[in-house]
């Protein structure tokens, strides 16, 4: 099951949502799809999912083109939306077999207990929807977007709100879902992202800007460059800071400078020199450790 995502642009009067995104996804992949507030992801998650038509480009399903008119195609994807939408004066189970009936499903109260049992709401089988938890909720939309037994699987914010404990299983359902289905996963929380999907797709302001295996996006961004966190006793202007041998960028943070290198020598020496050459004596210098977080901070700085 492949889904091709070709140059999709989308609009909102003139506001450019989407512009130019391309990318593909293969059965048995767990793809995390990440960008800031407003970059387009659940525009596009949408699109995919067949509740919008992109105004250039398209999206193929096993080589048709998903619209929002196209019934047959869109049976074949599950969407849980950011804002997981339910009726609170419904029983789980009557909710699900709603669900169901709308997907035309043989054997629908059969079905309606197999969700049940795999999304772990046998407990609170007897709750209306309105009485569950928030991580509880979630399952009850795993378990509609699930229902209909879909090839791939659009994750909007699956986790948000979520305890630890809530968010281990959610987590962990997700890993196993996945060894089947082709799962779009969107989030916020970067660890998340981290600990399961293999690839990432990151967009900002509407442009796709990275597309890779995390662990060759880490290789690249975690080793070619140095970040150092430097603060003076005095104010020192950051245009001479940039003036120093290796420095690419000075960016302010808490009261003193995140000084970024691009090359392989260590830059703490020629900082050292710097505020002894201007008697500046120096509160704080030191290597800050890289992560994800720092690799999402520059593909998606403005």
């Amino acid at each position: 099951m492949t889904v091709e995502i070709h140059r999709i642009t989308k609009y909102y009067g003139t506001q450019r949502a989407l512009d130019n995104v391309s990318f593909s996804l293969r059965k048995g992949e767990l793809v995390g799809f990440l960008g800031p507030n407003g970059a387009g992801k659940s525009t596009l998650m949408k699109i995919i999912a067949g509740f919008f038509n992109a105004d250039e480009g398209e999206v193929r399903i096993n080589g048709e083109i998903v619209t929002c008119d196209h019934s047959e195609i869109k049976k074949l994807t599950g969407y849980l939306p950011e804002n997981n939408p339910l009726y609170p004066d419904l029983y789980i189970s009557e909710y699900l077999d709603i669900v169901a009936g709308l997907y035309q499903l043989p054997k629908r109260q059969e079905r309606v207990k197999e969700m049940m049992e795999l999304t772990g709401l046998g407990p609170e089988r007897h709750k209306k929807i309105g009485a569950l938890s928030k991580g509880y909720r979630q399952r009850v939309g795993l378990a509609q977007a699930l229902i209909h037994d879909p090839q791939i699987l659009i994750l909007d914010e699956p986790t948000s709100g979520l305890d630890p404990n809530q968010l281990n299983e959610i987590r962990s359902m997700i890993s196993e879902i996945s060894k089947e289905k082709t799962v779009l996963l969107s989030s916020h929380i970067l660890q998340e992202i981290e600990a399961i999907c293999p690839r990432v797709v990151i967009i900002n302001q509407g442009k796709l800007v990275a597309d890779s295996p995390l662990a060759k996006l880490k290789d690249i961004h975690l080793n070619r460059q140095q970040m150092v966190f430097v603060e003076f006793q005095r104010p020192v202007d950051p245009a001479e800071l940039v003036k120093l041998p290796g420095v690419a960028e000075v960016s302010p943070e808490g009261n003193g400078w995140l000084i970024t290198s691009p090359g392989p020598d260590d830059i703490r020496p020629e900082i050292y020199r710097f505020a002894v050459q201007n008697g500046d004596g120096l509160l704080t210098l030191m290597e800050k450790q890289q992560n994800f977080e720092n690799i999402f901070r520059q593909l998606t700085r403005n």
